[in-house]
């Protein structure tokens, strides 16, 4: 595994730049359900995920917990965490995971000195932006029931889809309780969502893996009135 090329940022890092990072970044393993930092949680490091899948996720007043973010290898955990203020929001790895650690206060001097990577730090956080407004305007859309999940699969197809014979493969395990988690459900109101959809023929489920057939009906589907 070269983390250099699973990561968008890291990628576009000089040769320099990348010598002077492994100087002092490190990889640390978790299991699957550990936690990489908690909100609040006061840290100066920064996180890349090298293996596995990571959420971030925050509770409500009742402590549950909502999935703001799924993310696969190569992206950046934490960039709030570049303003030194204490982390918003909380990071748990859904299957066992590697993740690169590395000091903020090096790895923002690094960026002083190379364009290139710093205007890749720029573009994913702001790639994040627009997730998170795409995410907001699915939230007051007033979308219920199975359409509301249909949304957010086609939203994950989009970020995390991996065209085969079969359709677009959301490239991520995905249980029910997890899709719960993310839609602030009940784990069995979305039992039967998935149900539905799948007998709409919009998605197949096999063991925690959902394919797409067609991403337009699926996006049809929530779109119609």
């Amino acid at each position: 595994m070269d983390i250099f090329e699973v990561s968008d940022i890291l990628k576009a890092a000089s040769s320099a730049s990348r010598s002077e990072i492994l100087s002092f970044a490190f990889f640390k393993r978790y299991e699957k359900g550990q936690h990489v930092f908690f909100d609040r949680e006061e840290n100066r490091s920064l996180y890349i995920l090298a293996e596995g899948m990571a959420s971030l996720y925050k509770l409500n007043s009742l402590g549950e917990k909502k999935v703001i973010f799924a993310f696969g290898p190569g992206n950046l955990l934490n960039e709030v965490m570049f303003q030194a203020l204490p982390a918003s929001i909380s990071c748990e790895v859904r299957e066992d995971s590697l993740v690169m650690v590395m000091p903020r206060d090096r790895f923002l001097y690094v960026m002083e000195k190379d364009r290139s990577l710093n205007r890749a730090v720029m573009d994913a956080m702001a790639l994040r932006i627009r997730r998170l407004y795409r995410q907001l305007k699915n939230t007051t859309n007033a979308l219920s029931g199975e359409k509301r999940l249909a949304a957010k699969l086609f939203k994950l197809s989009r970020d995390n889809g991996v065209k085969t014979e079969r359709g677009v493969l959301i490239d991520m395990s995905l249980s029910i309780t997890y899709l719960a988690d993310m839609l602030g459900s009940k784990r069995e109101t979305v039992s039967r969502q998935v149900k539905r959809l799948t007998e709409l023929k919009l998605i197949c489920m096999e063991k925690n893996r959902i394919f797409v057939p067609d991403i337009a009906e699926l996006s049809n589907y929530f779109k119609q009135p």
